[in-house]
């Protein structure tokens, strides 16, 4: 050849230098780092536990090797990241939730998270964050019940939350309530430092997340430097799992180094504005789901720029990106606009059918609490009977006429709403007899926290029927008198608001209902 050179040279398309790892090989990592946790998760909670695991985890490589079947795409379930979506959504499951759940949820992660946007590095969130949001949303008692034979009642930070105190090194340890992965936070910083130590993950993110969601909680908690209540922040919630193993994901995080400072930033505030002033004792789930979304935008802000750009390209550039903008707020308009006149449509087609329902579940509600009434009539002004906006607080929000099959008046069915349950507002029926006994209660709203306060259907309620009683007043020590309930452990605020409101539809009863020249 030219020059005297006979070597052959092949030129391929880049890139030219490769690393020694593989995207199996990082999964096959990852899956080796959530193995402490899962033994221990496994340890704590027993076989059911297990059991959920190897189901979800199957689920997600079956539908994985399914859907690229079905669309004649590769095979990709060898690169494992099935395997680790599968794996890190059953570790955020209730070990005791039943196994259907982690079918739907596997199925869910991949499917419609992660293949219908075009698989492993096209998704834009996290799968398994994306099925457990989901599963929350749609079986919502489920994924909040975290009872189990090993332990009973809420999770320590829901207790937290609440006002009680809790065991901060069981926490640490792992020997609470909680998903199946987050309970031990040792187990999660053992894996952690094993992706540390193989160069799998780095600490921009996780570090940037844990440092502002702890100045957060300094700063807005109102308790100060109480290291108890932030070692219990920091331990319980899922925090170092999705610190360390989900908010690290490579196809959900920022590319950049500043954007990824950024993201963990973003990501600890956002956890701690969920977790103090949200219904919820958690929100990492949301949090990390909100970052991921942010993440094309916080790239934007935080890519290098050319050092020299000339003039007339960067005008051209804003005249570009101004036009996109009009656009597309052009765009939204006619979405609204279109969306607005399809609302106004479908509210005018349903509001009978949904008038209805609302007086059937009325009607229901009333049979519930006055069980001896064969009919239920509303009291208006007209027929005597003064309504009043407020009895100490508690709105009186609607009165029933219990009749008898005679036709004569039996009692009333009133309902109250109490503004101050920890979960916000507090509504629900209750039947009280001409003789002021307390048939029974109806709760028909309540947001109060899973596995506390929203026990008061089957732990409170019970307690009022078939009671006669001025006021009731609740206890921690055991009720020995009539008037006395028992107070639901760790829910103190919310038994409060449930004995006020009884004791405002009691109030409501006795000084406007008795006294009004109704029949």
């Amino acid at each position: 050849m030219e020059n005297g050179l006979d070597t052959m040279f092949q030129v391929s398309s880049n890139p030219h230098v490769r690393a020694k790892d593989t995207t199996s090989r990082i999964m096959m990592y990852v899956v080796i780092a959530l193995l402490p946790a899962t033994v221990f998760g496994v340890f704590n909670f027993g076989l059911h536990a297990l059991l959920l695991v190897i189901v979800t985890v199957l689920t997600t490589v079956f539908a994985e090797y399914i859907y690229d079947r079905c669309m004649k795409k590769n095979i990709t379930v060898m690169d494992f990241s099935a395997v680790v979506t599968g794996l890190l959504l059953a570790l955020n499951l209730p070990p005791n939730a039943p196994l259907w759940i982690g079918v739907i949820g596997g199925a869910f992660a991949i499917i419609v998270v992660k293949m219908l946007f075009g698989g492993l590095g096209q998704n834009f969130m996290n799968p398994a964050l994306g099925a457990r949001c989901f599963l929350l949303i749609s079986f919502t008692s489920i994924m909040t019940n975290f009872d189990c034979d090993a332990y009973t009642g809420a999770t320590p930070l829901a207790v937290v939350k609440a006002g009680e105190s809790v065991n901060v090194l069981e926490m640490v340890i792992g020997r609470t309530a909680g998903t199946i992965g987050e309970t031990s936070m040792i187990a999660i910083l053992v894996g952690a430092a094993f992706l540390l130590v193989m160069k799998v993950i780095d600490l921009r993110v996780p570090a940037s997340y844990l440092i502002s969601f702890t100045l957060f909680i300094l700063l807005f908690s109102g308790r100060g430097l109480d290291a108890e209540y932030l070692v219990s922040q920091l331990a319980g919630g899922g925090l170092m799992l999705g610190a360390f193993f989900m908010a690290t994901d490579y196809v959900t995080r920022p590319i950049t180094e500043k954007g990824q400072y950024v993201f963990g930033v973003f990501l600890g505030i956002m956890t701690g504005i969920f977790r103090l002033f949200g219904p919820s004792a958690e929100g990492v789930s949301y949090a990390i789901i909100l970052g991921n979304l942010l993440v094309p935008l916080i790239e934007n802000f935080t890519k290098p720029r050319r050092l020299e750009r000339k003039r007339s390209e960067r005008r051209r550039q804003k005249m570009n990106e101004k036009s996109a903008m009009i656009k597309d707020a052009l765009i939204l308009f006619a979405i609204t606009v279109v969306a607005g006149l399809l609302l106004g449509v479908v509210y005018d087609v349903t509001k009978e059918p949904i008038a209805q329902q609302k007086e059937k579940a009325k009607q229901e509600a009333c049979a519930d609490v006055f069980a001896a009434a064969a009919a239920f009539e509303t009291v208006t002004d007209a027929q005597g009977a003064a309504m009043s906006d407020a009895v100490n607080g508690v709105d009186i929000d609607e009165v029933m006429y219990a009749m008898d099959g005679d036709g004569n008046l039996a009692g009333y069915v009133i309902t109250v709403t109490d503004h101050e349950g920890y979960g916000g507002d507090i509504q629900f029926s209750m039947g009280v007899t001409l003789d002021g006994t307390l048939n029974g209660i109806s709760i028909l709203s309540i947001s109060e926290t899973a596995g506390l306060g929203m026990k008061a259907g089957d732990v409170l309620v019970p307690q009022f029927e078939n009671k006669k009683a001025e006021q009731f007043s609740y206890t921690k020590q055991g009720a020995a008198n009539e008037n006395e309930i028992d107070a639901i452990s760790g829910a103190t605020i919310t038994t409060n608001a449930i004995v006020n409101g009884v004791n405002a539809g009691l109030l409501y009863f006795r000084d406007v209902l008795l006294t009004a020249d109704s029949f």
